[in-house]
């Protein structure tokens, strides 16, 4: 199976961005089609979904932007790079969805005090099933992306769409239970689990950015298997102050590596590079930075704060 690893940052570029092309197209004909659904049938539940589909646009559109931004290449003024630009749409993307969840919980509210009828149309009904089955598409394609891309951007918009497939699903069933067994009440009980459901997403989503953005450590297996490179090579004699992030598209590694002390500048340098080669061949889209350090001295470490 293909992996971030093996794939160059042009590729994971282009996969993002056609990614992100796919959302826009599909919340943009979904829009029109449950409009058309909306007018001809008078249903509200499909009115609501229109409307939800108005914010997917919104949200997609900040993920083409978000995605197009972060593949900027570093310059002067940013030389790390443009890849937090995904950690900052995912927030926002989050916000979205948080609001969404809001509303979808008011709405529930409201219609346990006063419920609505829900209207039944063949038409609705189709438009729903095609919504339902078209998103489920995309976001299947979107999680495939968003694996081998690590693209928070991406993996937030999937987030919104789940969030379509569970209101789709949801109207679909109601329609069908108001139809054949008069649960009108059912509608309101989807809507609230819905509602929890997207609240607790959008927290999750949030978390995952801010850690991002405030340079929480890479995951642990991340940092074992780095150590676990270096460590290969014969001549290092320890390794310390390893300290990781991530930069959206990108990792930055920086580590203290120990070498032996008679080595001279140029020899250290030489077996520093054979170090960085060898992570990169796992991590091709990181930013690595080693300090070579006589083995034996006696220092403050960083690693050693942290305990404390």
């Amino acid at each position: 199976m293909t992996s971030s690893a093996q794939l160059d940052k042009k590729t994971i570029d282009s996969l993002k961005k056609h990614a992100s092309i796919a959302s826009i197209s599909l919340a943009c004909v979904l829009s029109l089609l449950k409009l058309a659904a909306a007018f001809f049938s008078g249903s509200l539940a499909v009115l609501s979904s229109m409307i939800d589909s108005l914010s997917d646009i919104i949200g997609s559109l900040i993920t083409f932007i978000a995605v197009k931004y972060s593949a900027r290449p570093a310059s002067y003024a940013h030389r790390y790079g443009y890849g937090k630009a995904e950690a900052v749409s995912a927030l926002i993307q989050a916000v979205f969805i948080a609001a969404s969840g809001l509303y979808v919980l008011c709405d529930a509210v409201i219609r346990f005090i006063e419920p609505k009828e829900i209207n039944i149309t063949p038409f609705a009904l189709s438009v729903m099933i095609i919504s339902l089955l078209a998103t489920l598409l995309l976001i299947t394609y979107q999680k495939h992306i968003a694996t081998l891309t690590h693209s928070q951007a991406i993996n937030a918009d999937s987030a919104h769409y789940v969030v379509d497939i569970l209101t789709n699903a949801s109207i679909i069933i109601s329609l069908l239970l108001v139809k054949f067994f008069d649960f009108n009440w059912f509608d309101t009980i989807t809507a609230f689990f819905i509602a929890v459901y997207l609240i607790y997403n959008a927290c999750q989503l949030a978390k995952e950015a801010l850690n991002t953005l405030l340079d929480h450590e890479l995951e642990q297996s991340v940092r074992d298997n780095i150590l676990k490179i270096i460590n290969r090579h014969s001549f290092v004699v320890g390794v310390h102050d390893l300290r990781t992030r991530s930069l959206g598209n990108d990792y930055m590694i920086e580590l203290h590596l120990e070498l032996d002390g008679r080595l001279s500048l140029f020899e250290a340098h030489q077996l520093s590079d054979q170090v960085e080669a060898a992570v990169l061949s796992a991590y091709p889209n990181a930013q690595i930075i080693i300090h070579q350090d006589p083995a034996g001295i006696t220092e403050e470490r960083l690693d050693a704060k942290l305990k404390q």
